[in-house]
């Protein structure tokens, strides 16, 4: 497949092949599902406790003699039918994460890749930095590429770790840095435009393509 190299200004310079087995796959909704499901499950701190009755601070002697009210038995102030008392099947610390197979989770960013070349949100862009690593100068160069709003969130394929850029443009809101070999399903999917370097293109096609 070819694909367009555009300059930061938002004018085609030439045409770069990509792999058809990295951005040509058919749809496959259910391991975008498995994959955003366990980025999220890992995310999770799992830190929620409550205690139960037997954890409670509290006397353990009964509110009410047992015999001759009327009422109905009662145990002590601990019981979770008092104010005060103890959880029922409450939460306890827990660890959520667990792995997910690496071929699925391969698949599953192919495949998001494969959704963002056919819907046309993906761009190709001719390689950049901000030497001054000043936010003011990012803005500048992408703003005919990207909108600086919330709710178009871009995100960005870089090659490498290139401080620079990051640091440019780590104070925006809307705008997320992934390197070609760590990518994130969640930010790929719900990314409303993926502007991926000219460098970084080639690097998926060769980190993601079937051997």
């Amino acid at each position: 497949m070819e694909r367009k190299v555009v300059s930061l200004q938002g004018k085609e310079l030439r045409t770069i092949e990509l792999s058809d087995s990295v951005f040509g796959l058919p749809i496959n909704e259910d391991v975008i599902y498995y994959a955003i499901n366990n980025e999220l499950a890992n995310k999770r701190v799992g830190t929620a406790s409550t205690k139960g009755r037997g954890e409670v601070h509290g006397s353990n002697r009964r509110p009410y003699a047992q015999k001759g009210t009327g009422r109905a038995r009662q145990g002590d102030f601990k019981s979770p039918i008092y104010v005060g008392g103890g959880i029922v099947f409450g939460p306890k610390p827990r660890d959520f994460s667990y792995v997910l197979p690496k071929k699925v989770k391969r698949l599953a960013l192919k495949t998001i890749l494969s959704l963002r070349a056919q819907d046309g949100t993906m761009t190709v862009v001719e390689d950049f930095t901000v030497e001054s690593g000043k936010t003011r100068d990012f803005v500048k160069k992408i703003e005919a590429l990207a909108s600086n709003k919330e709710s178009q969130r871009t995100v960005v394929i870089l090659k490498g770790d290139d401080e620079a850029v990051k640091r440019a443009g780590r104070n925006l809101p809307w705008l997320s840095f992934l390197s070609y070999n760590r990518l994130r399903a969640h930010d790929l999917f719900y990314g409303r435009k993926l502007l991926v370097l000219e460098s970084a293109a080639k690097s998926l096609n060769d980190f993601y393509a079937d051997k």
